[in-house]
């Protein structure tokens, strides 16, 4: 199904044809998290979507990896490079977690607060997808990438607010008839915050390499 998709990653060796395409599957694979918010929608077909992008982005980590290793000159210190995309693979590596997560526990309704996590999660992937490709001229793309780290940053405290705010409502609401019902919100909405936690470490990648090179 996916098969298109690996025919344009680019050739090893293009550090920024390979974050760009590694930010693509941080966007294919939120949408496919933005499904999960639909009542009703079957989370293990997401779930196989979700999977596939992250085995692309595997993919791109390793050539990436390869790159790095390979090649004498490099865009950015060799560090660097390895942190942000590493940052990157863990984003999409706490969205397959988050969506294994509603698969296990099959929940066909999301909490309100959970929803409004994923459409946290669906900007900041938005945002790096907008944020990396400035990442080929820096020193002249260095304020706006600074307003789209800040942003990603401030998505990651908003996300923590609302996980506060939709536990707190959840124990209310069934621990005390339900502790298992109570267990499993727990257990998604802390996966689903991992994953804008992760989204913010990207933001702190991007803003070194930013110090560093603008």
């Amino acid at each position: 199904m996916f098969a298109w998709f690996q025919r344009l990653l680019p050739k090893r060796g293009d550090f920024f044809g390979l974050f760009e395409a590694h930010a693509a599957t941080l966007m294919g694979a939120a949408q496919c998290l933005q499904q999960f918010a639909e009542d009703g929608a079957s989370p293990h077909e997401q779930l196989e979507r979700i999977r596939e992008y992250e085995h692309i982005a595997d993919d791109v980590f390793r050539a990436m990896l390869a790159a790095v290793r390979q090649t004498f000159l490099t865009p950015f210190d060799r560090g660097a490079i390895t942190s942000l995309i590493g940052a990157m693979d863990d984003a999409i590596d706490e969205m397959l977690a988050a969506a294994r997560a509603i698969d296990l526990y099959e929940l066909r309704k999301l909490r309100s607060e959970m929803k409004e996590i994923i459409v946290l999660i669906v900007e900041a992937a938005a945002l790096t997808s907008e944020a990396i490709p400035l990442l080929r001229d820096v020193s002249n793309n260095d304020e706006k990438l600074h307003q789209l780290t800040a942003r990603l940053v401030q998505l990651e405290g908003d996300a923590d607010d609302i996980h506060a705010a939709g536990l707190k409502r959840a124990f209310q609401e069934v621990a005390k008839t339900s502790s298992l019902e109570f267990a499993v919100a727990r257990e998604v909405f802390k996966n689903l915050e991992r994953v804008t936690d992760a989204f913010e470490d990207v933001a702190n990648q991007i803003d070194s390499i930013v110090i560093d090179h603008a």
